[in-house]
């Protein structure tokens, strides 16, 4: 039964009456009035927010004189004009986060924008609360620890300053005035706004390089005179906003191409043998990387193109690129690329290193960022590259001369298109530093087993051509099942001397598919191979209908193992056909527990010898993808079931052994039933030949049908295992012809069959 009680609390909220930056703040606290021993009470709680009225104020924003920025424009910034509601479609609806750039003077905590000689913050978190007129914006500036990674604005009143400012469409840039949140408490009784002598200035830079990627640059700087409370020198900032990528005119500008040219001469004028790569403006020259370190410790990582001659790249997750240009976007080579096979390229390379990654002089835990630009081959798949690495040092301190690393070469080769032999992609990273500069650092080595988008898309295509082979099989294996039926209804008199054990085996390759199913339906997570293979909800409708198929079949073996089986159990069966199968039983199961044992025996082995993993990955794009589903060995398990299979890829000897032991004479299975059933079997192998033949790349996450975890494939057994099925059917066909022991010597074929006599009954007596 509820129980409820009455809470006597007291909840006095202060609004402001002239809303604007200086009186915008919403306080109060929430007081419990029951007893202090009472349960229900608590300590006052005290409560700050930021009014989101909208009769709000701008008193500072397009103020010359407060809400200056102090001179001209320090670089070319892109304009937001293009935009509906200019720069408030910028600014509003995200949190934006960038990073701290400190000079050399700041050694001393003097630059720290919320004051004190404590940490100086890493970040800066920028978050735009209202915004109108396309330029009058509301900002909250944000300076947490190091360690805050949420999404969420961390409103605390110590380490946030509330700011307006205005964007100025003349410079292209925003121009604000911040203000720290004073006379706050433990209580917070009556915070004001106030100390409005910061300054921020934002701009988007219409020109990138390689020494300069980020898409935002701003600073931030006390007004204060030099020793007055509260004063801090200038600090940068500069990281990527969210809508970067969809603002329009950023240019490229390459100045390192010259030196790139010389480093690898002989690699750019090299010719290409007949093999086709990818094109420079393709989404292919993105992909998923390994990068493995001198002790052979792995990172994961991702790379992409910047810049692809004078476009901007931003690369769709699977498609066509999406280019941003200052005119029309362009879908291929200008006119003077085409009579050119080198492309000025750039790119953004992404590390991330696990905890104990060796990285130079020391260990790097964190996110590795490493810029590079240089000149794509289209003809041999080479990539060289400058790189530099962005430095911080470990008083946090970014001296504005020290702060990159542009001493590292990037190569890269990717693999050809047509490849016929499996290769991937290779390069290295290097240092060109000597070995005793603190910066240096051992080459890594670059591998991707990513796959290109025409393999993707024909990767689906097979998915789909594969899931009906399936539906095809199951059906077969109905047809076939339902001819034995029709077979054994012509024809009573055969059903006992069809083998129970070949029935089994048979019935237990449907069922077990069924269970294992049955149990995915609960467990797998079906949205991430749809994600992968771009098939929304189509692969799961096609999948349920193989399995309705399969059950289909699955009952109609059952009902052939209940009418064998009854028929052993009737006056009419001969008693010795439960001794042979017995017999057969005692053949064949060794047979088995041997082939299960070895099948162990190899899965110790392989799994003891190989140490190095490979990730699943679908294409050249980036995907955040869960431990779980990299590659990974089969497991025992798996190795089992590909076992089962192999069991099943031989059903016909428990009635090849059957018709031996009891020299049986009579035709008992319908020659469609196990010609079929084994052209069932060993299609799979055929189509296992013609798909390693027909494509080089791997992807096993697509097998459906012919799953190399569900039976043994590889050119031996491809070519073993339709052997064996075609010797079987061969076999059992000599026997319903020419007898059941025509296959052995002639000494061993001494008749040994019990005669049927007719049963006397008590009127013939």
């Amino acid at each position: 039964m509820l129980r409820c009680e009455m809470l006597m609390l007291f909840f006095p909220l202060r609004y402001p009456r002239d809303l604007s930056l200086l009186d915008c703040l919403i306080s109060g606290t929430l007081e419990s009035f029951d007893d202090k021993n009472n349960l229900q009470y608590f300590e006052p709680i005290s409560i700050l927010a930021l009014s989101q009225s909208s009769n709000y104020k701008f008193t500072m924003a397009g103020n010359e004189k407060d809400n200056g920025c102090g001179g001209g424009s320090d670089g070319e910034g892109l304009s937001l004009g293009n935009f509906s509601q200019g720069a408030c479609t910028t600014f509003l609806g995200h949190t934006d986060r960038f990073e701290l750039e400190y000079g050399s003077h700041c050694g001393n905590g003097s630059c720290n924008p919320v004051g004190g000689n404590g940490e100086l913050p890493n970040f800066m978190l920028f978050h735009a609360t209202r915004c109108v007129e396309r330029q009058k914006v509301q900002i909250l500036v944000g300076f947490p620890d190091s360690g805050y990674q949420d999404a969420v604005f961390p409103f605390h009143p110590n380490t946030t300053l509330v700011s307006e400012g205005m964007w100025d469409e003349k410079e292209n840039r925003l121009c604000a005035v911040a203000c720290r949140i004073l006379n706050f408490t433990e209580s917070l009784v009556n915070p004001y706004v106030g100390d409005c002598k910061t300054r921020l200035s934002l701009r988007f830079p219409a020109v990138l390089s390689l020494r300069n990627r980020s898409t935002v640059l701003g600073q931030i700087w006390s007004d204060k005179v030099v020793g007055e409370s509260g004063y801090f020198s200038k600090v940068g900032f500069q990281g990527s906003s969210r809508v970067s990528k969809s603002l329009q005119g950023f240019l490229y500008k390459y100045a390192d191409t010259e030196r790139v040219r010389k480093s690898c001469a002989e690699k750019m004028n090299a010719k290409g043998k007949g093999n086709t790569y990818p094109d420079g403006y393709s989404s292919d020259m993105a992909f998923s990387m390994l990068v493995t370190n001198s002790r052979g410790q792995v990172a994961q990582g991702y790379s992409s193109p910047l810049s692809v001659c004078d476009q901007i790249y931003s690369g769709q997750s699977y498609g066509a690129p999406f280019v941003l240009t200052t005119g029309k976007p362009k879908a291929h080579a200008t006119q003077s690329d085409k009579y050119s096979n080198l492309l000025n390229v750039s790119y953004t390379i992404s590390l991330n290193p696990p905890p104990d990654f060796k990285f130079g002089r020391g260990v790097s835990s964190t996110k590795v960022k490493i810029g590079a630009e240089g000149i794509y081959n289209r003809n041999t798949g080479v990539l060289c590259m400058i790189g530099c690495q962005h430095l911080r040092s470990t008083d946090k301190i970014l001296i504005k001369n020290e702060t990159l690393d542009c001493e590292i070469m990037v190569n890269v080769q990717f693999p050809p298109l047509n490849a016929k032999g499996g290769e991937s992609l290779t390069g290295t990273i290097e240092s060109t530093r000597q070995k005793s500069d603190p910066y240096y650092f051992d080459p890594l080595q670059l591998s991707s087993y990513s796959i290109y988008r025409n393999q993707a898309d024909a990767s689906i295509w097979r998915m789909d051509f594969e899931l009906i082979m399936v539906l095809v099989s199951n059906t077969l294996a109905c047809v076939f099942v339902g001819l034995q039926l029709l077979h054994v209804k012509k024809h009573p008199d055969v059903l006992p001397y069809i083998s129970v054990v070949m029935l089994a085996v048979i019935t237990l390759g449907h069922m077990i598919p069924l269970i294992l199913n049955f149990e995915a339906l609960f467990m797998a997570n079906h949205s991430v191979q749809n994600t992968f293979l771009g098939s929304g909800g189509w692969l799961e409708v096609n999948e349920v209908v193989v399995r309705m198929v399969t059950m289909v079949a699955f009952l109609l073996e059952l009902r052939l193992v209940q009418l064998t089986w009854s028929s052993r159990q009737g006056e009419g069966s001969h008693p010795g056909l439960w001794d042979s199968e017995k017999k057969a039983l005692y053949i064949t199961l060794p047979l088995y527990i041997g082939g299960g044992l070895t099948a162990w025996l190899v899965h110790i082995s392989k799994t003891s010898h190989q140490k190095r993993f490979r990730p699943f990955r679908l294409s050249r794009h980036k995907f955040s993808l869960p431990r779980e589903h990299f590659y990974r060995p089969p497991s025992l398990w798996e190795d089992f079931k590909s076992y089962a299979g192999l069991l099943l890829d031989g059903f016909l000897l428990p009635q090849i052994l059957l018709n031996i032991i009891f020299n049986s004479e009579t035709k008992a299975l319908a020659s469609s039933f196990y010609v079929g059933t084994t052209i069932v079997r060993i299609l799979p192998h055929a189509y296992d030949l013609y798909r390693a033949h027909s494509s080089a790349w791997y992807l096993d996450l697509s097998y459906i049908y012919a799953n190399h975890r569900m039976d043994f494939y590889s050119t031996a057994w491809d070519i073993i295992i339709p052997s064996g099925g075609i010797l079987f059917a061969l076999l059992v066909y000599f026997q319903q012809r020419f007898g059941s022991r025509c296959i052995l010597p002639k000494r061993f074929r001494e008749s040994t069959a019990y005669e049927k006599v007719p049963v006397i009954g008590n009127d013939d007596l």
